[in-house]
C-alpha cells in the first residue's frame, strides 16, 4: 500500500512546488511586461538583503552587508578577443570541407590499405 502511495505523494509535492513557484512568478509580475519585471527586480533588491541579514543573525553567522549592499559594483564584462561569428563560420567551412573530401580520402586510404596488404602477403 505504501509503495503505491509514495510515488503519488512525491508527484503531488513536485506539482505543488512548481505550481507555487509559477503562482509567485505571475503574482510578482515576473512574467508580465518589461516594466513589471523591472519593478519586481526593484522589490527583490530591496527585500533580499534584509532577509539574508535576518537569517545570518538567526544562524549566528557574521553579516555579509558588504557583499549584498546596493552600492556594490558588479564586475565588468570581459572583452572577447575573437569574433564568435568568424569562429563559427570557420568551423562550418572546415566541416563542409571535410565532408566534401571524405569520398576522396576514403578512396586514398583504401588504396593505401590494399598496397599495404599486398606488401604483407609477398
Amino acid at each position: 500500500m505504501a509503495a503505491r502511495i509514495l510515488p503519488v505523494l512525491k508527484l503531488a509535492t513536485k506539482v505543488t512546488i512548481a505550481g507555487g513557484a509559477l503562482y509567485v512568478a505571475c503574482d510578482s509580475g515576473l512574467l508580465g511586461s518589461g516594466e513589471q519585471g523591472s519593478q519586481a527586480l526593484g522589490r527583490a533588491k530591496a527585500a533580499i538583503p534584509p532577509a539574508v541579514e535576518e537569517w545570518m543573525k538567526y544562524f549566528g553567522l557574521e553579516s555579509p552587508t558588504a557583499i549584498l549592499s546596493p552600492q556594490t559594483q558588479l564586475p565588468t564584462v570581459p572583452t572577447v578577443e575573437f569574433s564568435p561569428v568568424q569562429t563559427w563560420n570557420s568551423g562550418v567551412r572546415w566541416t563542409v570541407s571535410a565532408l566534401s573530401e571524405a569520398p576522396t580520402k576514403a578512396n586514398e586510404y583504401t588504396h593505401q590499405c590494399i598496397h599495404y596488404l599486398k606488401d604483407l602477403t609477398k
